[in-house]
């Protein structure tokens, strides 16, 4: 177990151990006293990391491939304040020994910046914390603002648009999860960023603080402490604590500088030299008028001449310069278009072709249909995706895409249903209503407009928007439009699935086969039975909603019968039968298969009436028409009757008559299930409803 655990735990890299004790180190300063030695390394290297900041900044292509920059900020920020902190100790405690005392970079800085003169260095270093605080950092801070909000409000659009690429095939699945995570980082960092921007800020205001406690507790302890006059102690103190202040002002102010260059840079890509020069220059005209500027300029009377005229030159010649390649250009880019036109003259025939193939599924809708789901698209393309899943593990094979679109031909509260580009059902919705479906049941007491439930058609009402809380306290339950849509969608793909499987699905299911299998498959295929009639033994199958998922007991039934029958319709028949397991548990209700039988006289009609070759095998129905016209009005009324009652039924004849009996009541119930008696199942319970006579 010990060497589980031990395997188990995630490996320390020496870097994260490097990083962790940099953060106790930096948190140390803060108690700890540190010597002049120290100081000056630690200040060298804030000054140091804040360059390397801006220059990342400068060359980085997006703000998200500094995505990191709201958290070094702080690490830069609390390393700054505790050299702050430690150099008040020192100044505080040794700064009678003179200008060194709180290491050589400070004694450096102020020498440097404010030539011996205090006064010169308060004034800079108010200067630099003017600059810092109220121009660099507010405007940053922001931008930092209104892009974390626009970013915010943006995210239900473009994850829409992301899931309209995807459902459109223009992107796969990994190229959607990439697309939402990159989402996802660019709103986590601009958030971060509105917060990240007021770590500078409070670093202006605690540098501000600490030079005046600097200064004026310095003199206090000078004067008492050390017994210094109060202008020598006001002289020294006043000089260690500005060179400080300096030292610490100018790496945030690089920082600052650095944050306002990674918000500013926006949506655009690049470095930020390469969109600078690209955007500045790339407008020859307005560097030619500023260069006629300078000229004027350099005329004018009291005004130098020399360095207006020397940038009016300048400017002249980037400007023909910039002329030039803008021509070349030009010219390069009419010169590729014109090669892409002529390409696609090439192409035409074979987008022509592309065009005139049809999509295997198509869910066109009216122009209001199309507004009112395109709020809610995200969700429609879900439901839609969702319903091919469950298609798949329930038939055993992927349908189509489902091709989704607005359509003026169609009606503007209406859809369309196309499968091979052949409308099958055209209808309409009620917008701003909810259906209930009733049946033979009790109305709702609520005003509606009475309907048909367009998948199924049964009787329905169509209630308004407002009334479906109360519709919902009377036990009825409203559906929304898009359900109602999904649903008929749904019901007609289940009623057209032969039709949805094609040669190539086939062959894809036939390539997934265990190797075991696939040797089964070459044994009886070219041999007893072609691949086009496995594909028709499949599609029958399928006509009746009968799955094909379990593939393998399929083709074991078929190499069973294919040496002795080479009909697929008898095929089928035999496949039904051992497979019979399935389609019951299909049909059965917690266990029960409810029946509805042939009576005797229409058992006789069929057993009569069957068409036989020399062998014996049926190949027909030879009867009237005008008694076929009879049985279908008996079944007819019989399947109405249990229908309308929520029944869910099978109705059982002879194996002999089933395929003709399904071919007759299929023509107006389609959904509706026929078995023969040799496909009731061992240990499946009946329920026999009556019968049809």
């Amino acid at each position: 177990m010990m060497k589980m655990a031990e395997a188990s735990a995630p490996t320390r890299r020496p870097t994260d151990i490097g990083f962790a004790l940099s953060i106790i180190f930096i948190l140390c300063v803060f108690f700890l006293p540190m010597p002049p030695v120290a100081i000056d390394l630690g200040l060298a290297f804030s000054i140091g990391l804040s360059v390397l900041i801006l220059m990342v900044s400068l060359w980085i292509q997006k703000p998200l491939e500094f995505s990191s920059f709201p958290t070094i900020l702080l690490v830069a920020t609390i390393l700054r304040l505790s050299l702050n902190i430690a150099t008040t100790r020192l100044i505080l405690s040794h700064g009678a020994e003179g200008t060194a005392a709180a290491g050589y970079i400070i004694s450096g800085f102020s020498r440097l910046v404010m030539s011996g003169d205090f006064v010169i260095g308060l004034t800079v270093f108010s200067i630099i914390v003017i600059v810092n605080f109220l121009v660099i950092t507010k405007g940053a801070t922001r931008i930092a603002e209104v892009g974390a909000r626009f970013t915010l409000d943006a995210i239900p659009g473009k994850q829409m648009a992301i899931d309209a690429d995807l459902s459109a095939g223009l992107i796969d699945d990994r190229q959607a999860q990439d697309r939402r995570r990159e989402l996802e980082e660019e709103s986590a960092f601009f958030g971060s960023m509105d917060g990240a921007s007021k770590f500078v800020r409070g670093d202006a205001i605690a540098g501000l603080i600490i030079l005046a406690v600097n200064v004026f507790g310095g003199i206090v302890i000078g004067v008492t402490r050390h017994g210094m006059t109060l202008a020598n102690a006001a002289d020294v103190y006043t000089k260690l604590s500005v060179g400080d202040g300096l030292v610490s002002q100018i790496p945030a102010l690089i920082v600052s500088l650095a944050a306002g260059l990674l918000v500013s840079k926006g949506g655009t890509r690049g470095s930020a030299e390469q969109n600078i020069v690209r955007q500045l220059g790339g407008y020859p005209n307005a560097i030619f008028v500023a260069s006629i500027l300078m000229f004027v300029l350099a005329l004018m009377p009291g005004l130098p001449m020399a360095p207006f005229g020397a940038l009016g030159l300048t400017m002249a010649f980037i400007a023909r310069k910039v002329s030039g390649e803008t021509k070349k250009r030009e010219a390069d880019t009419q010169m590729r278009r014109a090669e892409e036109e002529k390409r696609a003259l090439q192409e035409n025939k074979t987008s022509l072709a592309e065009a005139l193939r049809p999509a295997g599924v198509e869910l066109l809708l009216g122009k209001q249909l199309w507004t009112r789901f395109l709020v809610s698209q995200e969700e429609l393309t879900h439901r839609v995706g969702k319903m091919r899943r469950n298609f798949a593990k329930l038939y055993g094979f992927i349908i189509p895409d489902i091709r989704m679109a607005d359509d003026l031909q169609v009606k503007p509260k209406g859809y369309q249903i196309r499968i091979h580009g052949t409308t099958i059902i055209s209808d309409e919705l009620r917008l701003g209503q909810h259906m209930i479906v009733v049946g033979n049941g009790r109305m709702p007491d609520l005003p509606g407009e009475e309907a048909r439930d367009p998948a199924f058609g049964i009787r329905a009402i169509w209630i308004a928007d407002a009334l479906v809380e109360e519709a919902r306290r009377q036990n009825f339950n409203p559906i929304d439009p898009m359900s109602v849509l999904l649903t008929h969608l749904g019901e007609i793909l289940r009623n057209h699935l032969s039709q949805l499987l094609s040669y190539k699905d086939v062959r894809q299911l036939f390539e997934k086969l265990d190797p075991e299998y696939r040797k089964l498959l070459d044994e009886i295929v070219p041999n007893f039975i072609s691949n086009s009639a496995l594909q028709s033994i499949l599609k029958l199958l399928l006509g009746e909603r009968v799955s094909i998922r379990n593939l393998e007991m399929i083709l074991e039934a078929v190499a069973e019968v294919a040496p002795f029958a080479r009909r697929p319709e008898a095929i089928v028949e035999h496949v039904r039968v051992r497979i019979a397991s399935q389609i019951c548990g299909e049909l059965a209700v917690d266990g029960v298969l409810s029946v509805l039988r042939l009576g005797s006289r229409w058992d006789l009609f069929f057993h009569e009436h069957l068409k036989r070759d020399a062998k014996g095998d049926i190949i027909g129905l030879d009867a009237d028409p005008a008694q076929i016209e009879r049985f279908s009005q008996d079944a007819i009324a019989a399947v109405q009757k249990y229908s309308d009652q929520g029944e869910i039924f099978a109705i059982v004849t002879t194996p002999d008559a089933r395929p003709f009996v399904r071919l007759i009541v299929g023509r107006l119930y389609p959904a509706q299930p026929v078995l023969s008696h040799l496909e009731i199942a061992c240990g499946v319970q009946l329920r026999s409803l009556g019968t049809i006579s």
